[in-house]
């Protein structure tokens, strides 16, 4: 039997190069189809399965903003409000020169935030659902009117805020209390 440079008989070249085999285009087509069809089970269940994520981004963002404020009212004494529109939520704070609320352009943590596509808010003081427009488009920018005052003497509004994604029932609840004390509870997600 002849032996190559390497030190490998010709024979065993052979028989290595008939065992080995690749994939068949079926086989491949198979298993992309088979991935394709979990990755679409695993989009269809995400809101099925549990709480929507960017609901809780969301409100977690408020509650810290709103916390943040609350503090900062009590320390700076400096009267902040918040304005809500079913897609967004903007801060204000209240100018004594000029007796109004004025925007906070200048902070960039607490300019206007937009909601991400197809995520509204509700908004319930004293336990009615007080009516917001649409966007800040229709808002008057002179002329403000905040729902949520954080006060510096550490009062802030009562409410309950519903965060939800459009044509779901499952929704983010943030409730305040006259202290400032603030929860975050799910609501009607399986």
């Amino acid at each position: 039997m002849p032996i190559s440079v390497t030190g490998i008989s010709d024979d065993t070249l052979g028989r290595s190069a008939r065992t080995q085999r690749g994939f068949t285009l079926l086989e491949l087509m198979v298993v992309v189809a088979i991935i394709g069809m979990l990755a679409g089970a695993v989009i269809l269940s995400i809101n099925t399965l549990g709480p929507d994520r960017e609901i809780e981004r969301e409100t977690g963002r408020l509650r810290g903003l709103v916390n943040l404020l609350h503090e900062e009212a009590l320390m700076q004494t400096r009267d902040y409000a918040v304005m809500f529109t079913r897609t967004g939520y903007r801060f204000y704070i209240y100018d004594y020169q000029q007796l109004k609320w004025v925007d906070t352009t200048a902070d960039r943590l607490l300019a206007q935030h937009p909601l991400p596509p197809r995520l509204e808010i509700s908004l319930l003081l004293d336990g009615r659902e007080v009516p917001l427009e649409r966007s800040f488009e229709s808002v008057e920018p002179d002329k403000p009117a905040p729902q949520i005052m954080l006060l510096s003497s550490g009062e802030l509004t009562p409410f309950t805020l519903e965060m939800a994604r459009e044509d779901t029932r499952g929704r983010f609840e943030l409730k305040a209390e006259l202290d400032g004390s603030l929860s975050v509870t799910e609501e009607d997600y399986d």
